[in-house]
């Protein structure tokens, strides 16, 4: 953060990651969400003055709604709520987890949580991703965040800027060049690669949608991937100087929030 000039950030949980139903079953598995939330929880409170925390789940387990009441008490939690549908499998065309989603969101609202959502369904096993599933998630899902900013990590995709990522994004450009009351809080995070023929599609959706919905944002703190290889490769983007600055510099609403010292 430091060699990349970031003054806050935000730490996303990663506790989902334990409930993935495609690998092993980990014994006393919601005691390991816990745990692993709670470890978030501690990271961020040695730094406080620069870090905001945000719970995880994977939201279609039972205990999903309970373990998001769990973290909103605690305040290096209190702030957001991320959740991972790729990671979870989640199927926004499947009515039974399309029913609990709109709890989870229900409750995040209830909580005044953010959410930060990676909405691009699994990659692994190519689970339908595009036009259709970004309708749902702007018709039956925004409505249920009520009152709180929602992001849409990977500029709503799954880290590059493929088709079907191209199809979504366009749902939600179109929606906000219509002034959909729906899309009045969603946010978009610039944690996204490109191709050199993809760039190009990219910045255009930037501008339809507007710099000021964009958070800059690195992914997992893996080489490749730290604070400042991936602003070096956003900046690789065919976006105007003002353009970076304008999104580098973003404030999103929650860091707003107070923080707990």
């Amino acid at each position: 953060m430091d060699a990349s000039h970031i003054e806050r950030a935000v730490v996303l949980s990663t506790a989902y990651s334990l409930a993935n139903p495609h690998k092993p079953a980990i014994p006393n598995e919601r005691q390991a969400v816990q745990m692993d939330n709670d470890w978030t929880s501690a990271q961020v409170a040695k730094y406080s003055d620069r870090l905001i925390g945000f719970c995880s789940v994977n939201p279609l387990k039972a205990y999903a709604i309970a373990e998001i009441d769990r973290c909103s008490k605690d305040p290096h939690l209190a702030t957001g709520l991320k959740l991972h549908f790729g990671n979870s499998d989640v199927d926004v065309d499947n009515p039974k987890h399309l029913a609990q989603l709109k709890k989870v969101f229900r409750a995040a609202s209830n909580n005044r949580m953010t959410i930060v959502v990676h909405a691009h369904a699994n990659v692994t096993f190519q689970r339908p991703y595009g036009v259709a599933q970004a309708r749902v998630f702007l018709n039956q899902l925004l409505p249920e965040a009520k009152g709180i900013a929602v992001v849409l990590a990977h500029m709503a995709g799954a880290g590059g800027f493929d088709e079907s990522t191209q199809r979504a994004l366009a749902v939600y450009a179109e929606a906000i060049a219509h002034q959909d009351s729906r899309v009045r809080n969603l946010y978009f995070d610039a944690c996204i690669s490109a191709k050199d023929e993809e760039a190009p599609i990219l910045a255009q959706r930037i501008r339809e949608i507007g710099v000021s919905r964009i958070f800059y944002g690195s992914d997992a703190p893996v080489k490749g991937s730290f604070p400042a290889e991936s602003l070096d490769r956003w900046h690789r983007l065919p976006l105007t100087v003002e353009e970076f600055h304008a999104i580098e510099t973003n404030a999103a609403p929650f860091l707003h929030r107070a923080i707990p010292r």
